[in-house]
């Protein structure tokens, strides 16, 4: 006959049933009380009262967890980007897989969209969603945008950490911060604990922080099979990424194409100023040239914070009333940034350095001068 052997719940093991429930915990959490579960297993006899403790730690985690997940904000997308009509696709990559290697044109809404993409799938009540960026300008400007589509305050759902500034607080879901937060961070708890997601932004870049957080999250990845990794960029060798990441899927994503006419000015026959002067001038002459050819705003590229200041001074001087000049540099305060991303009546002339180009888009720009300086 069939024997069924029914174990007996007197003789279970005094762990029972607890390290299941891990996985409804915080990812904080989690590490620390599997170390206590196997402390209890090496108990002999069993400590019911160490256990009762165990337990309700267990379940106070999971019920924090449980309530970050009900309380999740009405999410939509913008149907002009891009990203949005390939969302269930990216979703459907990011539960399938342990990580997912996006290359997004400039435009295609990859960074305000992925973050907002995972907190629909239920990411970021377990863990926090780190969302990297290689510059502070960034970080609190796509922190703000993602914010302001979510139609909350930022500092609290969404929020960023960079050098001196921490607007975070315990109940926020998604963190945008730089690469060095998250490597500074690192040296304090190597495994990344309090994230259940990580967007790392901008890949293309291969500065020196994030080529060593590509190696380190490789390593990381097989001790935290419950983390999430999704790597984006507009130009970079996708195949060598991917088989870099043990052959991660690859999801292109195409801009928003618009004709483009490239126009350049004549040299200067006037030499004898210095060389500020004669960029001053003839960024002065191309404004006033494409005011001739009807409204739009204007984006101007810029070495530093320097030549954005004496630029915009000389603007002001020189261009009618009613046209707005916004400057854009990383000093700058988060209050006078947030303005290119507000609605305006009139002509708008943004000012900035080449962090407009690399980590984030300024909406509205019809135009571009490019004097073709950078700082290195």
């Amino acid at each position: 006959g069939l024997s069924v052997n029914i174990p007996d719940p007197a003789n279970a093991p005094p762990s029972a049933g607890l390290t299941s429930r891990l996985e409804q915990c915080m990812a904080v959490d989690r590490l620390r009380l599997a170390k206590r579960i196997q402390g209890l297993q090496r108990q002999s006899p069993a400590d019911p009262a160490a256990r009762d403790k165990l337990v309700l730690a267990i379940d106070r985690s999971a019920q924090r967890c449980q309530e970050r997940r009900a309380n999740m904000p009405l999410i939509s997308f913008p149907d002009d980007l891009p990203v949005s009509q390939h969302r269930e696709q990216i979703a459907a990559a990011i539960s399938d897989n342990h990580v997912v290697v996006l290359c997004g044109e400039t435009g295609s809404g990859k960074t305000t969209q992925l973050a907002k993409i995972c907190l629909q799938q239920g990411r970021g009540a377990a863990g926090l969603i780190g969302h990297t960026q290689p510059r502070r300008l960034a970080a609190r400007s796509v922190a703000a945008r993602i914010a302001e589509e979510m139609g909350v305050a930022t500092g609290k759902l969404v929020g960023y950490k960079v050098r001196f500034s921490d607007q975070t607080r315990p109940d926020t879901r998604v963190k945008v911060m730089t690469d060095g937060i998250l490597l500074a961070e690192i040296q304090q708890e190597r495994f990344l604990n309090a994230y259940d997601t990580l967007i790392r932004d901008e890949a293309h870049e291969r500065s020196l922080n994030i080529d060593l957080l590509l190696g380190y999250l490789k390593r990381l990845l097989p001790r935290r099979p419950d983390l999430k990794v999704i790597i984006t960029s507009a130009t970079i060798n996708a195949e060598k990424l991917s088989a870099h990441f043990f052959a991660a899927p690859i999801i292109n994503v195409t801009g928003r194409g618009h004709p483009i006419e490239i126009r350049y000015q004549p040299p200067d026959e006037q030499d004898d100023d210095s060389q500020d002067s004669q960029q001053q001038r003839h960024i002065l002459y191309a404004v006033d040239e494409l005011a001739r050819h009807g409204p739009g705003d204007i984006l101007i590229f810029l070495p530093g914070e320097r030549e954005i200041r004496e630029t915009a001074e000389a603007l002001r001087k020189h261009h009618p009333v009613g046209t707005e000049i916004l400057p854009l540099f990383a000093r700058l305060g988060s209050g006078e940034q947030q303005k290119i991303f507000k609605q305006h009546a009139g002509r708008r002339i943004v000012l900035a350095t080449n962090v407009a180009e690399t980590s984030l888009t300024v909406p509205g720009i019809r135009s571009v001068i490019d004097p073709g300086t950078v700082r290195l």
